[in-house]
């Protein structure tokens, strides 16, 4: 997805520390990262697999950043990844501050921190591994940039911008469910028809009806097929069927916790084609 050459930019809304690195955090090899992105990725809480705080990370004050001045316009998103995510996340909360003001609500934004290796958050101390998560207790999205490479090189997807703009839109998705009491509400349980499976599939969903409305933010041009494409692709790419093969040469369905490839690309295109969130019931039926 392009964005518009001309478009305000407002990187207020991202919080960039990168190249602040903690200390007292360990990941084992390769076997440790599946492991935390099959628990986290695209939605999960670092609090819920014990990773606890680490008094190595000292990120309260901030980093220096170059987005103030160096992410102004749509021109600046078509040239660099972090300018780009700050695009994205400006689109996103421009749609869901309208969605809510036309359901007669209000809806409350949430920075996107980005780090490098390690962040502090209100869920615990994280590292890269988790993979981009939504934190409900700060209403923070947290993303690595290296992630989109792992997402290429480790689980085969395709990439390109709009492979960002489905992770970005997903874990808005999480603070869209946590405004509206679903992550309270949905209950627990993994498995195939686990509630953890069934908000993913919800986020999934809420980020394709972003994309069906994202042009009328004023943001971007148009989709084209190609960028379609790299949405499904990476829905596909991060399915627990597609995890659970490459890792384990097998499949356990009992153990899911974000829904398969097919059902991932589903839900997406559900709220593609419709635009409405009232499409993303994803708790009624089977």
């Amino acid at each position: 997805m392009t964005f518009r050459r001309r478009a305000r930019l407002d990187p207020g809304q991202v919080r960039d520390l990168r190249g602040r690195r903690g200390t007292g955090l360990a990941v084992g090899g390769i076997g440790g990262v599946i492991l935390l992105v099959v628990v986290l990725l695209l939605g999960g809480d670092p609090g819920d697999i014990g990773l606890g705080s680490s008094p190595g990370v000292d990120q309260s004050s901030g980093a220096a950043s170059d987005l103030g001045t160096d992410c102004q316009t749509g021109a600046d998103a078509n040239e660099r990844d972090d300018c780009r995510i700050v695009g994205y996340v400006n689109s996103v909360q421009a749609y869901w501050t309208e969605a809510f003001r036309t359901a007669g609500s209000s809806y409350r934004e949430a920075p996107t921190t980005l780090f490098t290796d390690a962040v502090s958050t209100g869920c615990g101390t994280a590292t890269s591994a988790v993979g981009p998560f939504y934190c409900p207790p700060d209403e923070t999205v947290y993303i690595d940039l290296g992630f989109f490479e792992v997402l290429r090189t480790r689980f085969g997807a395709e990439g390109g911008p709009f492979a960002q703009a489905y992770v970005v839109a997903h874990e808005y998705g999480h603070h869209v469910q946590h405004l509206l009491g679903t992550l309270d509400s949905a209950g627990s349980g993994a498995g195939a028809g686990g509630a953890s499976v069934r908000i993913e599939l919800q986020a999934d969903c809420y980020a394709g009806v972003w994309a069906g409305n994202a042009v009328a933010t004023g943001f971007l041009e148009p989709l084209t097929r190609e960028q379609i494409a790299q949405a499904l692709d990476a829905a596909a790419a991060v399915g627990d069927d597609r995890i659970q093969e490459r890792a384990e040469g097998r499949v356990s369905p009992e153990s899911w916790t974000h829904g398969s490839s097919s059902e991932r690309q589903q839900w997406f295109t559900r709220g593609l084609e419709s635009g409405d969130p009232a499409s993303c019931d994803t708790f009624a039926g089977p």
